[in-house]
């Protein structure tokens, strides 16, 4: 297990807060819930980094083979409806949080074939209402053609709308006394100090430490002008297609290790043309937004949550990579025991790589 000792950051009068994307805004709230005064410094603006995208497909990993990572995301998954109405209540703003479920088309018949170990491997894994179950007759507006004619569904599966969900944290933490200055770089000395500063804090720590712990790989998303708000999400050929509560449906995202540039490119227009491909519903539907941004990947594959070697009262909070809204609750509550109940079990697929 990793060890951080929180007893003198919990006497602290100020937490610090390095970073406004979900896994900064949300450690925020948990430490203000618990009744901690915090600050949080955002070098740009809410959301400048990888979450602000579009997609906010909370979405679980295959239950079979089951491990510790499969096990967390899961907690996470089922913390998730209480934490974000938490900050709905606090901040009077929506997130967009709903368990809609998740649809996938079968694309052949050696797929469906191993389909029922996965079926049971849910049904041992997850709550008995959320499982997984194959259909020939889905429901909702947006259903993508099947070539089987079989479709995978699972009740587990939620989604958020990124930037609603940012705004309402904000929203949330400042209504519980805590301050939020954007444009303004974290002080390098006052402990305790949470660094979640995406892949800039990556890149950062690589130099630190003289190794590689992580990078940013680019994603790019869309934003769609087509109301399907309590469909299913549909995933399918790598893609997540996510209507949202608000009129749209988002797609994404690309995975993209070695890039050109860090703004959108010709990889956003192949999005559309798969996604329209998937469900051709989307065909005639507006674009409204075009995303681009580079997501913290730690070498370990998982996030990281771990003292800073060296640096006695902080705390790097990073790699969220694709599942940062998903893991975020999960997080947010461990960085408040840590800090606030010298919890040190912290387990040890997020110690540093």
């Amino acid at each position: 297990m990793t060890h951080l000792s929180g007893k003198d950051a919990a006497l602290a009068r100020v937490i610090h807060v390095a970073g406004a994307g979900v896994f900064g805004l949300a450690c925020a709230w948990a430490l203000i819930r618990r009744g901690a005064q915090v600050t949080v410094f955002e070098a740009a603006t809410i959301g400048a980094g990888s979450s602000g995208g579009h997609v906010g497909a909370l979405a679980p990993h295959a239950p079979d083979p089951w491990n510790i990572k499969k096990q967390l995301q899961l907690d996470s998954l089922l913390a998730a409806p209480a934490f974000w109405a938490s900050v709905e209540l606090a901040s009077r703003l929506p997130t967009g949080y709903a368990r809609t479920g998740r649809l996938q088309p079968v694309p052949d018949m050696d797929t469906a074939a191993r389909l029922p170990d996965r079926i049971a491997a849910a049904a041992r894994q997850w709550p008995a209402a959320m499982g997984m179950a194959l259909t020939r007759d889905p429901q909702g507006p947006l259903i993508p053609p099947s070539p089987t004619g079989l479709w995978l569904t699972d009740g587990l599966t939620a989604r958020l709308n990124p930037r609603a969900a940012l705004q309402a944290l904000a929203a949330a933490i400042r209504a519980g006394g805590g301050q939020i200055h954007e444009h303004t770089p974290a002080p390098d000395a006052h402990a305790p100090t949470i660094w979640a500063t995406g892949t800039p804090g990556l890149v950062a720590l690589n130099s630190a430490l003289d190794r590689k712990i992580g990078q940013g790989v680019k994603g790019q998303s869309l934003l769609l002008s087509h109301a399907a708000p309590d469909s299913p999400q549909v995933f399918a050929d790598g893609l997540h297609i996510v209507p949202h509560a608000d009129g749209t449906t988002a797609i994404g995202s690309t995975s993209e290790n070695t890039y050109d540039t860090v703004h959108p490119d010709h990889q956003a227009q192949d999005l559309l043309a798969r996604a329209v491909a998937i469900c051709p519903a989307l065909a005639d539907a507006p674009v409204l937004d075009i995303w681009a941004g580079l997501r913290p990947r730690a070498r370990s594959r998982a996030p990281v949550l771990a003292p800073w070697p060296g640096r006695p009262g902080h705390l790097i909070v990073n790699g969220g990579f694709k599942i940062g809204f998903g893991m975020a609750p999960l997080i947010a509550d461990l960085t408040a025991q840590i800090l606030l109940d010298d919890r040190r079990d912290i387990p040890d697929l997020f110690a540093l790589p």
